[in-house]
């Protein structure tokens, strides 16, 4: 990317979602030259597939299907589904942000039916401040659930869970995630603004 002749340098940034956002969280803590990640509804733990870096290997956290409760809709709602990552044995799954240097703004969804995305991401920015670290924004929005699309994108209550490919709750509520959409977006760009762009 950096050899792009549109990515103007010295480093990159990086937006991801869900697992798209787990995926770049640790792209932050291993590479150099990533600056910032905005990272929406993001689990701080690997899951599904075990991250392989160099001599360095991070296994899956445990998910656990039973453990997923029933919604009004007759939907799942996995988001206590899966080992808490600030505790053994979930612990051994964390993403080390801590070994990262890049800027992270976290945006998380209040009633995200398939992370505990806010509860993640105060709890790993808990250890990057005991450690001194200033690195980190959080963004929270109630009424807000997994998905935080772009403004004006539809919202979607129910989705396929990536892992056990059944039928899942989202979570949100349409005039809450209409807020969010609008918001998000224009702090993510006012993020990337920050702390990309060399003057």
């Amino acid at each position: 990317m950096l050899q792009h002749p549109q990515v103007k340098g010295p480093g990159v940034g990086l937006l991801g979602f869900s697992k798209g956002a787990e995926v770049s969280l640790a792209m932050a803590a291993f590479l150099k030259n990533i600056l910032a990640v905005a990272s929406l509804n993001a689990p701080v733990a690997v899951t599904a597939i075990p991250l392989s870096y160099k001599n360095k290997i991070i296994p899956t956290v445990a998910l656990h299907e039973h453990k997923a409760k029933a919604t009004n809709s007759k939907f799942l709602d996995y988001s206590d589904g899966m080992d808490d990552p600030f505790q053994a044995p979930g612990d051994q799954s964390r993403i080390p942000l801590e070994k990262g240097e890049a800027q992270l703004l976290f945006m998380v969804g209040q009633d995200d039916c398939v992370v505990k995305s806010e509860y993640h991401a105060t709890e790993v920015c808990k250890l990057l401040q005991a450690q001194g670290k200033k690195n980190f924004q959080i963004l929270s929005y109630p009424g807000t659930g997994h998905c935080i699309d772009p403004p004006f994108f539809p919202l979607y209550h129910i989705g396929s869970h990536p892992v056990f490919h059944k039928r899942a709750a989202l979570g949100g509520e349409l005039r809450a995630y209409s807020k969010a959409q609008v918001h998000a977006w224009s702090q993510i760009q006012a993020f990337f603004k920050k702390y990309l762009i060399v003057n």
